[in-house]
């Protein structure tokens, strides 16, 4: 049985309800048995082994400075980690679990990346979700109603990605829903007390930390829509709470919003626009792409921008307003980027403090920030600047506040201050008398002993005499072995060395002991000093948050501008009605690479010209795909608030952006290529609106030609309000099935347009220009031998479309198994039908003849099933080795007959 330290580790790994258990002992954190094991594992630590009530336990340590990195390790891979902390007590040694650090819990400093916590409940029809960030004090509820909440909720999972996540009691076992949490966004779910989400607790919770302001934002009421929200924020107050981490006190205002209000964004969409990350994992983001940002708020704030397009007019004209001030003004923009290098992070600034785990460093970056504001200020006040909303970004500030702090920060702290808070160096002369005077005090005892060798060589005539000091031996003088025996009797030996001896003098003892009393002495005085300052601090997190809120800002729209200055990008013109008419628009990140080729686009409901469904057409690798996916780019730069890639843009304000494009197999979680394709149409036909923009890069491609084509035709006219009681959304949809062109000319609003292809010679020349009407060709077998298939196959798949445009028979090749024989079919392109399958000296027509001479036309069942199949084959969009896979195996069934 474990007893002394190791006995402690395990009561107190009893009580602390988490997988590990790092245990402080003097300058390391210890971990003990099973845990030393998994740590050691799992972050590659030495383990050694302690003896303890006669057995031998494994252990394995950290750094008191290095715990953090090491706690995010272990967190990032789902590990909830207690942390003792040791505490003095009237010379007494006491340990304790102070915290308890999960994924959405972890404060730390060196991370620029959003952290939520998110808590999720379920009412009926309604969801209520709660996503707070312990290390910046942001925190966010709402409610979403409805058949479709549910999917509406994991759309709000996707867009803040929480790193871990807490379902109230009614989630808890729908477990369809936590899949697909899990799938769309990498967090860790954590089964919390169901009591937290009670109603009653959850509003006394929310009344306990924010007061009157919780009722002012609807937050209070214990029915209504809003009464899931209130439970999911409660219980996500009571979590951060219960851990322990300290971070509470700058959790100072709580906002609601309403999803209505931004543009629906499905996690499908996000992936496909490759807003924040691509689908590949190489090149650049959006974000990537437009982020110019200089402080880590910005850049994260200028996420959460992209990822929440507005849909309120009102508040992206002001952004619009903001960027174009900048972009206009070069000298106080550049100057703006100067002055935003040199600012701190202070939202996470303000959590370290309230939290305790702020050093002296760290306050200093709180003074430096502050000094900026002025600086700021000056930045601003131009004449293109001094009535714009960038300048009025920081008028919330609380000017005089901010300066006071500035002030008692400056007047405090030492200018090179150490990395700890415990051995003394961090504060100003003249901030306490009594701390000067310990200094003082201290500094002349240390003068003496720098002195003293000195001194002694005057008084001994030993010229090889030195005084130095370590952690073995304490202060001594150190004399030349050939002058050792000359050292007067007061020199009392300590140590003989090769070619040295040392000595100490009963002075040297006591000014040592004075030395040690005064180091420690001035040690707590002036970290209880520092630890009241940094209270200071830490109550005024709301105003660090203001400031750091206003930077934020401030930088995320001087890196709009910038961008916008660089690439030639322009205001787009926000409109409540129905119409997008870009002209010469680009794609914000493409452009960036190549020498891109600007095109038009133009959809409106103008009764004599409504241009609502656009059929895209056009050749393989001509830029379909990038039309639309700029198309859709425009549209949400455009609501939030950004300069669009164009030349001109009026954009109709859309209440979401849909996408289908191709997709990867997910036979992993049950779902084939076709299976997610089609559920991603089902989402698209459901959730748009009138209001909505949809992108639809192939629909029906996964299945039977004959299923594909029904399908894609059902879905047009569907969007189109031909098929449906709802009034169409603006539709972009690329297809290969050349047979959806017709529609145009049968249902109001369907519009063709094509990518142009040039050929001369056989070659062919994309030219990436979009233009009315529809294209006859996809130069798919161009396409094969761009992509390298060998020329044999291309040469040959020339000559069996050759043959099928001009109703000519094909030699269809027989395999040496069967004797090398060939066959002959022949495709009736108006028709849609082969002909044929008899030996090559079968009469013209196909048929076999009869015995008599005659033919006849009756077909047995088997060689049916082949033309059937024939007939249901698309040869111009089958690729080549493909068809001609294809016509062997017919071949060989009919030769079986």
């Amino acid at each position: 049985m474990a007893d002394g330290i190791v006995g402690e580790f395990f009561d107190l790994k009893q009580g602390a309800e988490a997988d590990l258990l790092a245990m402080q002992m003097g300058d390391f954190y210890e971990f003990f048995g099973d845990d030393a094991e998994t740590v050691g594992a799992e972050l590659d630590l030495k383990v050694s082994k302690r003896s303890s009530g006669g057995e031998n336990y494994s252990m394995a340590g950290v750094p008191v400075d290095d715990l953090t990195p090491y706690l995010k390790a272990l967190v990032e891979r789902g590990y909830r980690v207690a942390v003792a902390d040791q505490f003095e007590d009237g010379g007494d040694i006491e340990r304790r679990v102070a915290r308890v650090v999960t994924p959405g819990t972890l404060v730390d400093p060196t991370d620029t990346d959003a952290r939520y916590l998110a808590t999720v409940v379920r009412e009926g029809d309604r969801v209520g979700l709660a996503f707070l960030d312990v290390t910046t004090g942001q925190f966010r509820a709402t409610a979403v109603t409805g058949p479709d909440a549910r999917e509406r909720a994991l759309t709000e999972l996707y867009r803040f990605a929480p790193t871990e996540l807490l379902p109230g009691p009614e989630l808890r076992n729908d477990d369809a829903f936590l899949t697909r949490a899990r799938e769309r966004v990498d967090t860790t779910l954590t089964l919390h007390d169901a009591e937290a989400f009670a109603p009653g607790r959850a509003r006394h919770t929310l009344r306990e930390q924010f007061g009157a302001a919780a009722e002012s934002v609807g937050l209070d009421d214990a029915s209504g829509a809003d009464a899931v929200a209130t439970r999911a924020a409660g219980a996500a107050l009571a979590y951060v709470d219960e851990t322990g981490v300290g971070v509470l006190a700058s959790v100072t205002r709580i906002g609601t919003y309403d999803p209505d209000e931004q543009v629906t964004l499905d996690a499908t969409t996000q992936r496909n626009l490759e807003l924040v990350e691509t689908m590949t994992g190489a090149g650049q983001s959006l974000l990537d792409t437009v982020d110019h940002t200089e402080t880590a708020a910005g850049g994260r704030l200028l996420k959460e921008w992209l990822t929440r397009p507005l849909q309120r007019r009102g508040e992206l004209a002001r952004r619009q307003s903001g960027v174009a001030a900048l972009a206009a003004d070069a000298m106080a923009r550049e100057r703006l980027h100067e002055l935003l290098s040199g600012a701190s992070d202070l939202e996470r600034l303000a959590s370290r403090s309230v939290s305790g785990s702020a050093d002296a460093g760290a306050l200093l970056r709180v003074r430096d920030t502050l000094a900026l504001l002025p600086e700021l200020d000056a930045a601003l006040d131009t004449e293109r600047l001094r009535e714009s909303p960038a300048a009025g970004v920081l008028e919330s500030v609380d000017r005089e506040a901010a300066a006071d702090l500035r002030e008692t920060l400056a007047e405090a702290l030492a200018e090179d201050p150490p990395n700890t808070v415990t051995q003394g160096g961090l504060l100003c002369r003249g901030f306490d008398d009594e701390l000067d005077e310990l200094v003082e005090r201290h500094e002349s005892a240390l003068e003496w002993v720098e002195t003293l060798a000195e001194r002694e060589k005057r008084e001994t005539g030993l010229s090889r005499l030195s005084v130095d000091r370590n952690k073995t031996d304490g202060y001594y003088v150190q004399v030349g072995k050939s002058q050792a025996d000359d050292v007067p009797e007061r020199y009392e030996a300590i140590k003989t060395l090769k070619n040295s001896e040392r000595f100490v003098t009963p002075e040297l003892r006591e000014k040592e002991r004075e030395i040690l009393r005064l180091e420690e002495a001035r040690g707590e005085l002036e970290y209880e000093l520092f630890r009241e300052l940094r209270e200071r601090v830490a109550e005024r997190a709301d105003l660090l948050q203001s400031v750091g809120r206003a930077v934020a800002e401030l930088d995320t729209l001087a890196s709009l501008a910038t961008h916008a200055v660089r690439n030639d990008w322009t205001r787009p013109e926000l409109t409540d009605s129905d119409d997008l008419d870009v002209t010469a628009g680009r794609h914000p990140v493409v452009e960036q690479d190549v020498e891109f080729v600007p095109n038009d686009l133009r959809m409106c409901t103008d009764t004599d010209d409504e241009r609502r469904f656009l059929v895209v057409t056009g050749p393989n690798m001509s830029g379909k795909s990038t039309y639309m996916r700029q198309s859709a780019l425009i549209v949400l730069l455009a609501q939030v608030g950004s300069f669009v890639p164009a030349d001109r843009a009026t954009v109709g304000l859309v209440d979401g952006i849909y996408t289908r494009v191709g997709a990867l197999d997910e036979l992993a979680q049950g779902r084939s290529t076709f299976m997610v394709e089609m559920q991603e149409l089902s989402n698209i036909l459901h959730s748009a609106t009138e209001d909505s923009l949809v992108i639809l890069d192939e629909v029906g491609r996964g299945t039977a030609t004959y299923d594909g084509i029904s399908i894609a035709w059902a879905a047009t006219e569907y969007l189109s309000s031909a098929q449906s009681n709802v009034a169409s959304p603006k539709v972009l949809f690329a297809t290969h099935y050349h047979e959806l062109t017709g529609l145009a000319e049968h249902i109001d609003g369907v519009e063709n347009v094509h990518v142009a292809a040039e050929e001369r010679d056989g070659d062919v020349t994309f030219l990436r220009s979009v233009v009315d009407g529809a294209t006859d060709r996809s130069y798919g077998i161009h396409v094969a031998e761009l992509a390298g298939v060998p020329d044999p196959v291309v040469s040959r798949a020339r000559e069996v479309l050759r043959r099928l445009r001009e109703d000519e028979a094909i030699d269809v090749l027989g395999s040496e198994r069967e004797g090398g024989e060939t066959q002959q079919v022949v495709f009736d392109l108006g028709t849609g039908q082969f002909s044929g399958g008899g030996r090559r000296d079968a009469p013209p027509d196909g048929r076999a003849a009869t015995a008599d001479g005659g033919k006849d036309d009756a077909l047995d069942p088997a060689t049916e099933s082949v033309l059937d199949e024939l007939r249901g084959t698309d040869v111009n969009e089958t690729p080549p080795v493909e068809l001609l896979a294809k016509v062997q195996e017919w071949q060989s069934r009919l030769e079986e007959e």
